[in-house]
C-alpha cells in the first residue's frame, strides 16, 4: 500500500469503528505488514506438540504459511514455508516428522532448521549448466523467524531486529507484559499432553473474531445453551482485565456466583432467551471440577493479534486466529489436558470440547453472528459500529462483564500498529 491509510473515526476513543475497515483490500494488505509481519509476537504453537527433533507443524502468520520444526539441535525453529528458488510451497502436510524438507518442484532439499542443504546440478551435467560458481547455499535458506517459548506456549515474529527504531520488537517478556506472563502461566502450572484439533472456516473478517473474543457480554445473550445451564450468565460473578495497553485482555467469570432467580429475573425480558425450558437427563457434561486455585470456571485471555488461550469448565484450549483474505478467517484449535490427568479427566475434558469447534454447542452461533454482521456491514460501508456498553471514554478494567471496553481497546492497539490517530488521519 503506498498511499496514507486515513479513518475519520466519528468518535476519538474507539466507539465507532467504520464499516469499510473490514472490507477494504489496502486495509488488509496493511494489516498483514503492519501487525502480523510488524513488531508483534505471534502464537505459533505448542512445545507440546514437537516432543521428538525432527518433529514438525505448518501453521499460519496473518496470510503467511510458516514451519514450526524442532532441529536436531533440541531447538525450535520457524521459517516460512516458500522455497526461495521460485516460491513454491515446501512443506504439504499439516505436522510429521523430518530431518530435511523437499520442494516438490526442483528439489530445493532443506533442513529441518531452514538451511538450503541441497540444490540438484548445482554444478551441473557433464560441465554444462549448473548455478553460477558464486552461489552460496547458506545465502538461500528458507527466511527464518524469531522464535521464543513462554511457559511452552511458542511465538514467533517477523521483526526479528530489535533496533529497528520506531518498529522495534519488544522481548516477549516485555510483550506479553506482566498481565500476559500471568494469564499464560496460569494454564501451563504442569505438563500438559494433546487431545485433538479442530479447525473452522468463518465468512468474515478477522477483526471481527478479535472482537468476538473481547466481546465479554454477548456470550449470555447469543448461547443459550450457557444460560439455560448456568455455564455463563451475566449474572454471575466475573469481570474484564487488560494489560496497560490494553492490547492483551482476559474474560472471567466464576460458576455458581448466582441463583436461578436472580437469572429468571435478568433474562425475563430478553426475547428468545430462556433459562428453564430445557433441561439435561445427564448432567456429568455440566460437571465442572475445580482445578485452578482462582476458581474461575471460565477464562479467556486474549493476546495481541492471533492468540486465545480458552477455559470452559473443564474444557482447556488455545485458538489462533488465520485470517484468508479480508473476507475469511480459520479457527484453529488445539485442546490439551494435564499429563498427570486421571482417565477419568481425559474423558470429561473430550466430553465438554463438544461445546467448541464447527458443530459446537456454542461456536456455531459465534460464526453465524460474525457471517451476518459480515455480510450487512458490507452493504453500508459509510456506517459505523456502535460500542459503549459500559461507557465511553477511558478503557478501564471491570468487576463486571457488561462492557465492550477490551473491544475499545484492541481498536486502540490496531491504530497504534496501522499509524493511524483515533481523531482521523496518520500520524
Amino acid at each position: 500500500m503506498t498511499t496514507p491509510l486515513n479513518v475519520n473515526w466519528p468518535r476519538d476513543d474507539y466507539s465507532r469503528v467504520p464499516f469499510w475497515l473490514y472490507h477494504d483490500d489496502d486495509v488488509y494488505a496493511l494489516e498483514m505488514e503492519r501487525i502480523f509481519r510488524g513488531p508483534v509476537w505471534n502464537y505459533l504453537a505448542l512445545d507440546a506438540e514437537l516432543p521428538n527433533a525432527g518433529d514438525f507443524r505448518t501453521t499460519w502468520i496473518g496470510e503467511t504459511s510458516v514451519v514450526v520444526s524442532r532441529g536436531q539441535d533440541g531447538i525450535v525453529h520457524a521459517f516460512v514455508n516458500r522455497c526461495a528458488h521460485r516460491g513454491a510451497q515446501v512443506v504439504r502436510k499439516t505436522h510429521g516428522n523430518a530431518i530435511e524438507h523437499v520442494c516438490i518442484y526442483h528439489r530445493w532439499c532443506y533442513s529441518n532448521e531452514g538451511d538450503l542443504i541441497g540444490v540438484p546440478f548445482r554444478r551441473g551435467l557433464k560441465g554444462q549448466g549448473g548455478m553460477p560458481a558464486d552461489f552460496d547455499p547458506k545465502q538461500h535458506g528458507l527466511r527464518r523467524l524469531r522464535v521464543e517459548s513462554f511457559h511452552g506456549v511458542l511465538f514467533g515474529s517477523f521483526a526479528t531486529d530489535e533496533s529497528s527504531g520506531a518498529a522495534r520488537l519488544e522481548s516477549l517478556h516485555d510483550y506479553l507484559g506482566e498481565f500476559g506472563r500471568t494469564m499464560i502461566a496460569r494454564f501451563f502450572t504442569r505438563p500438559i499432553c494433546i487431545m485433538g484439533y479442530h479447525r473452522q472456516l468463518v465468512h468474515g473478517n478477522w477483526k471481527l473474531y478479535a472482537e468476538n473474543l473481547r466481546d465479554t457480554y454477548h456470550a449470555s445473550l447469543l448461547h443459550e445453551f450457557f444460560v439455560r445451564y448456568g455455564l455463563d450468565r451475566a449474572t454471575q460473578k466475573g469481570g474484564v482485565k487488560m494489560d496497560e495497553r490494553h492490547r492483551h485482555n482476559m474474560n472471567h467469570a466464576y460458576a455458581g456466583t448466582d441463583s436461578q432467580d436472580e437469572a429468571r429475573a435478568a433474562y425475563a425480558d430478553q426475547k428468545g432467551v430462556e433459562v428453564d425450558r430445557l433441561q439435561l437427563r445427564d448432567t456429568g457434561f455440566l460437571k465442572f471440577v475445580p482445578e485452578f486455585t482462582d476458581g474461575m470456571n471460565l477464562a479467556a485471555p486474549t493476546i495481541f493479534p492471533n492468540f486465545l488461550l480458552i477455559q470452559i469448565s473443564n474444557s482447556l484450549a488455545t485458538r489462533q486466529i488465520r485470517p484468508k483474505g479480508k473476507d475469511a478467517f480459520e479457527i484453529f484449535q488445539t485442546m490439551f489436558a494435564y499429563a498427570d490427568d486421571t482417565p477419568e479427566m481425559i474423558e470429561h475434558r473430550m466430553l465438554q470440547t463438544n461445546l467448541v469447534g464447527p458443530a459446537g454447542y456454542v461456536s456455531m452461533e459465534d460464526g453465524e453472528a460474525i457471517e451476518i454482521a459480515h455480510r450487512m456491514s458490507a452493504t453500508t460501508l459509510n456506517d459505523h459500529t456502535v460500542i459503549e456498553m459500559g461507557g465511553r471514554g477511558a478503557i478501564t478494567d471491570t468487576v463486571h462483564r457488561l462492557t465492550e471496553g477490551p473491544i475499545r481497546g484492541f481498536w486502540s492497539y490496531w491504530a497504534e500498529l496501522m499509524d493511524v490517530e483515533a481523531t482521523g488521519g496518520v500520524r
